[in-house]
């Protein structure tokens, strides 16, 4: 089973698709990401990453609600 977590997005580096990434806010926990897949994707807003990539952009409702999901499963460790 795969899982995809959603993050916020801090800020944006990078020109083109090759070179964009992001710095992704997992509650508390942040990574560098490829936003190659989402070019549209602006700082403020959330993406659901999937093994260094942001694979798509989701409202902030809904990334909330995953988050709370994973903690009530004791899953959000895992992304340390």
């Amino acid at each position: 089973m795969c899982l995809s977590i959603p993050g916020k997005i801090e800020s944006i580096t990078g020109d083109d698709l090759l070179t964009k990434k992001g710095r992704v806010n997992f509650g508390g926990i942040v990574k560098e990401v490829s936003l190659a897949y989402v070019p549209e994707a602006q700082v403020g807003e959330y993406v659901i990453v999937h093994v260094g990539f942001a694979i798509s952009r989701v409202n902030e409702h809904e990334a909330h609600k995953v988050f709370e999901y994973l903690e009530e499963m004791g899953e959000l460790e895992e992304l340390e």
